[in-house]
């Protein structure tokens, strides 16, 4: 690395993927940013760098001891131990820059000697402090999935008329007799572990989910314009009950809220639907069984003049990006619900077909995966939705790419683009910006020229 891109991977400053240390003492502390990042998807700490960006260097006499500190924290202090790169940024005055490449650990979680799982938190990090966070970072890595886990729903919670529906439709099968034999039943079916529905039991067949978990639950709002306001609004509603309900009940919405069109038919014809209806079906059951079941927070439907939002917490699971999904690729975070959903309690067509077949239906779609603001957003344009310019007209196209993709088209168009400007045009936050530009430098496929304020990016390939 040479100090010109010494400079250019700094110039964002401190993010979810870049640590500034003016010098290292400490192996513990050192060892917790490590834990940190490869708990997350890697980054790097570059010692010799001041908080605000200025590099300051650290004499070249002192690279032994640092070396040696940064190989202790690797291999001793953390659990288990990782494997990291380094590289030396000589200055003009003979002090170095080290820059740590921590790799996305494949063991996760990692813990520091004392035990304490760090995690990022943007620019700085955290101890996991709650039973949530740690279901969630388990969840991804496999070890645990939110569906599975047991709820304060005894079993006198399931609706067994719905259940004994089900079985016959499904099964042909009866409800059986007794107590005894039902909880054989449900825990042989992963619905229930011992007395005790589980989450996917609760969402699937009890009579009122809500009640054990009120923030599962699918909320939608009509806004007369193009933005969301909280004096005025045509419609609103919020759906409970099983995951059947809300589906049903969020269909409903959707289409009740768009326009009928003749197109070409008799008068007395029923008008179609301006957006077929088998796009939100495709894109709600998606929501419905794939979110983050630990997050407690709804599904959120707004319906604007120009496009409807649809706002699911959790971002894709592990390596899953905007352009895989789009290829038919998934990754399975709730197996109990998706199984189930297959045998016909929601209309789910197969596992990676459901946004395939929707853009299929309507291309008028993009997908945000915000990682910083831990939800994945889907927007269906509306057929008349504004085109004002041409960077408008292209912003459907720009959202439903892959991010990275999005940032070089856009850097491409202006050079002088910041990252505030680019955060909004693609509707994610500007941290989450941060974080791509810093990876499209490392990757070498952007650099910067000239200062931090006067300067001008150019794209590389």
């Amino acid at each position: 690395m040479t100090y010109q891109e010494l400079l250019t991977s700094i110039s964002g400053g401190e993010d979810s993927f870049t640590q500034f240390k003016s010098d290292i003492t400490n192996t513990d502390s050192l060892a917790a940013e490590m834990v940190a990042f490869s708990n997350a998807r890697g980054g790097f700490i570059y010692i010799g760098v001041e908080n605000n960006g200025r590099v300051a260097g650290i004499p070249k006499n002192e690279t032994g001891r640092i070396n040696q500190l940064i190989s202790n924290a690797a291999s001793q202090h953390i659990k288990s131990p990782i494997a990291v790169q380094t590289a030396n940024v000589t200055l003009d005055n003979g002090d170095i820059v080290i820059m740590i490449q921590v790799p996305e650990g494949l063991d996760k979680p990692y813990f520091d000697r004392n035990g304490v799982i760090w995690l990022k938190n943007g620019a700085d990090k955290r101890r996991i402090n709650s039973k949530e966070e740690l279901q969630r970072l388990f969840q991804s890595t496999g070890l645990v999935h939110a569906d599975e886990v047991p709820t304060q729903g005894d079993l006198s919670k399931l609706d067994t008329g719905y259940f004994a529906r089900f079985l016959t439709h499904y099964y042909q099968q009866d409800l059986p007799d007794n107590a005894g034999q039902l909880k054989t039943m449900l825990n042989n079916m992963s619905l229930a572990t011992g007395n005790s529905l589980n989450l996917a039991g609760l969402m699937l067949f009890s009579k009122d989910p809500q009640f054990i978990k009120p923030s599962f639950i699918c909320k939608a709002i009509h806004f007369p314009g193009n933005e969301i306001s909280i004096e005025s609004y045509l419609d609103s509603e919020d759906f409970e009950g099983k995951i059947e309900d809300q589906f049903k009940g969020v269909i409903a919405f959707a289409m009740r809220s768009l326009q009928k069109r003749q197109s070409g038919q008799s008068v007395n014809a029923l008008g179609k639907s301006e957006i077929p209806k088998i796009v939100f079906e495709e894109l709600i059951v998606n929501a419905l069984i794939h979110r983050d079941y630990f997050i407690s927070a709804p599904i959120r439907l707004f319906v604007f003049a120009d496009r409807i939002e649809l706002i699911n917490p959790g971002h894709l699971p592990n390596h899953l990006t905007v352009q895989k999904i789009e290829a038919g690729n998934s990754n399975i975070r709730n197996p109990i619900l998706a199984s189930f959903a297959f045998k016909g309690i929601l209309p789910y067509r197969g596992l990676g077909t459901g946004i395939r077949r929707a853009l299929a239906d309507w291309p008028h779609i993009s997908f945000v995966d915000d990682r910083d603001g831990n939800q994945f957003k889907v927007t269906v344009f509306r057929p008349d939705y504004p085109k004002t310019d041409e960077l408008t007209q292209n912003t459907m196209h720009l959202h439903s790419t892959d991010p990275k993709t999005a940032v070089i088209a856009l850097l491409n168009n202006d050079p002088k683009e910041s990252y505030g400007r680019i955060a909004k045009k693609l509707n994610v936050s500007a941290s989450t910006i941060k974080r791509l530009i810093q990876e499209l430098k490392n990757e070498e496929k952007i650099q910067r020229t000239g200062s931090k304020r006067g300067g001008e990016w150019r794209v590389l390939s």
